[in-house]
């Protein structure tokens, strides 16, 4: 499942745009990144993707499920209707026999909403999202183990909650329940703590506990033929699920290892990171959000397709505003790379800010917003992020008054201006830091001119 077009009528600050997403015939990557100044509607459009796409987990619930809605608020000033509209490609087997209509496995459907008082020309058209939904509902009926595709959306409000001491409510977890709050919280780490403590005790009940695996280790050894042994069965008893969520993990985060639930002096969840077992609580805040952020798509994904192999490898659309969000740039640097290599089935449409997002990854799709225009951009792949700063996000890459008395040394340079360089020169020395390589460069050019004059 994905998303192949999109539009906007009215809507916020677009007046009628129309985007599709990757991949393309042009772009075989599976990931669409937005760029753009603040308020530039990056936002927005995260926002509407997701409320239509609310219809289609209402209705995979229920038949008449109603998913989110346009507020009057987010109508265009000085408009009366606004239109949301999207095309949906599912491929499912089977998808295209069960509906006529669906030959081209393409669903498209449109939420509208006039204000109050005013007469509508936009109407609201769900059937096509009611068929792609009672298409998922026969499915489960005929298989309560079939898979869904996953649908999420992490706003830039995600937050990572504390990790709770105790569970009070008991849920459940089964395929539907990877829809609860998927669209409306972003990461929800008291579930993902709930759901990881029930899977690993049902773990524990039928294999070898990492407690006591510990025990037997600091006991016997871990050369030992008993501790060989043990390990051998813990293998063998391994949750798939857990198993597809600390993979994840330990893809996007290297050094990172063995997630686990410990309740030892207190409850807790645990992880060693490069050997050192670490209180999630005490990691960084761009650590436990990129914990948080990837564990939550794995945990989902895992819910949702209990029947395959690898849970990673299940479908669906994910959209994440400000993906760089509390990472460090050589987390930012991969990050697109890793969502496509850990979930090779998954489209994700992402916002950023970061220009080391965009340049490390081939076949990107990236648009440019600006005053609720949109404009493509490619070949970006391979660029520094000084050009992508200046190319694609229009930002200066240092201090403007200090670009501006760089290039004035420069010209002096050039015009051959010994003693007004010589000055500039030492003005800027006396500010900037050793090993600037932009004074570097200036000092051989001055250096070269002063040969020549003598």
């Amino acid at each position: 499942m994905e998303i192949k077009g999109f539009s906007l009528t009215n809507v916020g600050r677009f007046k009628n745009l129309s985007i599709f997403l990757a991949s393309t015939a042009t772009h075989a990557s599976n990931v669409t990144v937005f760029v753009g100044n603040n308020g530039a509607g990056k936002t927005t459009l995260l926002k509407f993707m997701a409320t239509s796409l609310s219809w289609l987990v209402a209705r995979i619930r229920t038949e008449k499920g109603v998913g989110n809605h346009i507020a009057e608020s987010d109508i265009r000033n000085g408009t009366s209707n606004a239109l949301v509209s999207i095309g949906i490609r599912d491929c499912s087997e089977g998808l295209e026999s069960s509906f006529g209509n669906a030959s081209s496995n393409m669903f498209l459907w449109g939420i509208a909403r006039t204000r109050q008082g005013r007469k509508g020309s936009e109407h609201s058209s769900l059937l096509q999202v009611s068929h792609l939904a009672n298409y998922y509902r026969t499915r489960l009926t005929e298989n309560d183990k079939a898979s869904l595709p996953l649908i999420a959306y992490y706003p830039v409000e995600r937050s990572v909650l504390e990790i709770p001491l105790k569970i009070r409510t008991k849920h459940t977890f089964d395929q539907l329940d990877g829809y609860d709050n998927s669209l409306n919280r972003g990461v929800d780490f008291r579930r993902f703590f709930e759901w990881f403590r029930e899977r690993e005790d049902s773990e524990n009940e039928t294999g070898i506990s990492d407690t006591a695996l510990a025990e037997i280790s600091e006991k016997f050894g871990p050369d030992s033929d008993v501790w060989k042994t043990l390990s051998k069965l813990k293998a063998s008893s391994r949750d798939r699920q857990l198993t597809a969520v600390r993979s994840a993990i330990a893809a996007f985060m290297p050094g990172f290892t063995n997630l686990r639930v410990q309740r030892k002096p207190r409850l807790h969840m645990a992880i060693d990171k490069d050997g050192v077992t670490l209180n999630v609580a005490q990691l960084s805040q761009g650590e436990k959000s990129m914990m948080a952020l990837v564990g939550d798509i794995a945990r989902r994904l895992a819910m949702m397709n209990q029947s395959l192999d690898n849970p990673l490898h299940g479908d669906g659309i994910v959209l994440i505003d400000e993906v760089d969000l509390h990472l460090h740039p050589k987390w930012q640097r991969s990050l697109i790379r890793q969502l496509g290599e850990t979930f090779p089935n998954c489209q994700f449409v992402l916002t950023t800010h970061s220009p080391l997002v965009i340049s490390d990854a081939k076949d990107v799709l990236v648009y440019v917003l600006n005053d609720g225009e949109l404009h493509e951009h490619n070949g970006l792949y391979g660029l520094d992020a000084n050009q992508v700063l200046l190319e694609v996000m229009d930002t200066d890459i240092r201090n403007s008054d200090v670009q501006k008395r760089l290039n004035a040394l420069l010209e002096r340079l050039q015009d051959g201006d010994l003693e007004t360089a010589q000055k500039l020169f030492a003005e800027l020395a006396e500010e900037l830091p050793d090993g600037h390589i932009e004074l570097a460069k200036a000092a051989l050019l001055l250096r070269k001119l002063e040969l020549r004059r003598a």
